[in-house]
């Protein structure tokens, strides 16, 4: 074989791994779509319950405090993984 074929069997094989590498990455930039929906419903409910708690402070039971707190960190972390992924 020489060097011609050589460089454009190469070729191919970098134009194949560029094709599969730009699929794997619209369906990562999906996942990560999908993800970041389900996260902004999850804000909503958070801000909802976070204004509930603050409004009602005094009144707020304990398990509601907490439930809130459970689900901001849960936001937090979850909105963390997303910027981890577009890296």
């Amino acid at each position: 074989m020489n060097l011609q074929d050589e460089l454009r069997k190469l070729s191919e094989k970098i134009k194949q791994y560029r094709d599969e590498a730009r699929v794997q990455m619209h369906l990562a930039k999906e996942d990560v779509k999908d993800e970041w929906d389900d996260l902004e419903q999850d804000w909503d409910r958070f801000r909802t319950k976070l204004d509930q708690v603050l409004h009602d402070a005094s009144d707020a039971s304990q398990e509601a405090r907490q439930r809130a707190h459970k689900l901001g960190e849960d936001l937090k972390t979850g909105y963390q993984n997303i910027r981890n992924k577009l890296k």
